[in-house]
C-alpha cells in the first residue's frame, strides 16, 4: 500500500517525514491553502545536500521519494512550469479540471492524480469521464473547500465504484484511523493519502506520529 503525505513545506519537517517510510510526497501549490508551499523556501537541491553519512541515507531517501504537485483549477503551462522546476513524479489535480486538460498533460508526459470530493455513491459517476486519462484518482471528503476537511467520508460508499483507475483514500485519516485503514477492501485501493490528521499545525507534521502509524499499517 502506498503512503502519501501532503501539503509538506518546512525544509526540515520535510527531512523528518523522509525517513518514516512513506512513499509519496505532497506539495499544494495552491496560494489560497494555509499549507500552500512558498517556493522562497527551498529548492529540491537544497533538501540533498549532504556533509555527512547521515546526510547522505537522508539524501538518497528523498531521491527515492516520489514528488506530488497539488494544483487547484491552474492552467496546464503553470502546471508544467512547476513540474519541471520541482522536479515532480505526479500532478495532482484536486479542481474542476476536465478530463480533457488531465488527457493533454498526459500526452505531454505527465503522470495525473485527479481529485473527486465524495459524499455519496452519486459523486463517483463523474469518475468514468476520467477513465484512461489519469493514472490514479483520490476520494477525498467533499466540503466547502478544496479538501483539508480533516473529516472522513463514508469509506462505504466507494463500494459503488468500479472503475480500472486505481486511487487513493484521503479526508480525516488520523492516527486512530489504523484498524479502519487496515479493514478497508477494494480491488482498486492503491494507497492512503496523510495530512491535517498527523499535524501539529497547517503545514506541519508528527513525523513520529506518522512512523508509528506506518509500522501499524504495514505490520
Amino acid at each position: 500500500m502506498l503512503i502519501k503525505v501532503c501539503g509538506m513545506r518546512d525544509p526540515e519537517n520535510i527531512r523528518q517525514v523522509a525517513m518514516t517510510g512513506i512513499d509519496w510526497m505532497g506539495f499544494i501549490f495552491y496560494a489560497r491553502s494555509a499549507r500552500s508551499i512558498d517556493s522562497r523556501q527551498w529548492t529540491v537541491d537544497s533538501l540533498k545536500k549532504t556533509d555527512s553519512p547521515s546526510n547522505c541515507q537522508l539524501s538518497t531517501v528523498i531521491c527515492q521519494l516520489k514528488r506530488v504537485g497539488v494544483f487547484v483549477n491552474a492552467t496546464p503551462e503553470y502546471m508544467m512550469e512547476t513540474a519541471n522546476l520541482y522536479k515532480l513524479d505526479y500532478l495532482q489535480l484536486h479542481g474542476n479540471e476536465s478530463p480533457d486538460t488531465c488527457y493533454a498533460l498526459q500526452k505531454r508526459g505527465y503522470a495525473i492524480i485527479k481529485a473527486f470530493s465524495i459524499a455519496s455513491a452519486d459523486d463517483l459517476t463523474c469518475t468514468t469521464e476520467y477513465e484512461e486519462r489519469t493514472d490514479y484518482f483520490l476520494f477525498d471528503t467533499k466540503c466547502n473547500s478544496y479538501g483539508g476537511s480533516g473529516k472522513q467520508f463514508d469509506w462505504s460508499v466507494l463500494a459503488s465504484y468500479k472503475g480500472n483507475t486505481p486511487f487513493l483514500l484521503s479526508g480525516g485519516i488520523a492516527p486512530d484511523s489504523v484498524d479502519a485503514v487496515r479493514n478497508f477492501r477494494h480491488p482498486q485501493l492503491a494507497g492512503i493519502d496523510l495530512n491535517s490528521g498527523f499535524e501539529t499545525e497547517p503545514g506541519m507534521k508528527d513525523a513520529e506520529k506518522i512512523k508509528t502509524f506506518i509500522d501499524k499499517i504495514k505490520k
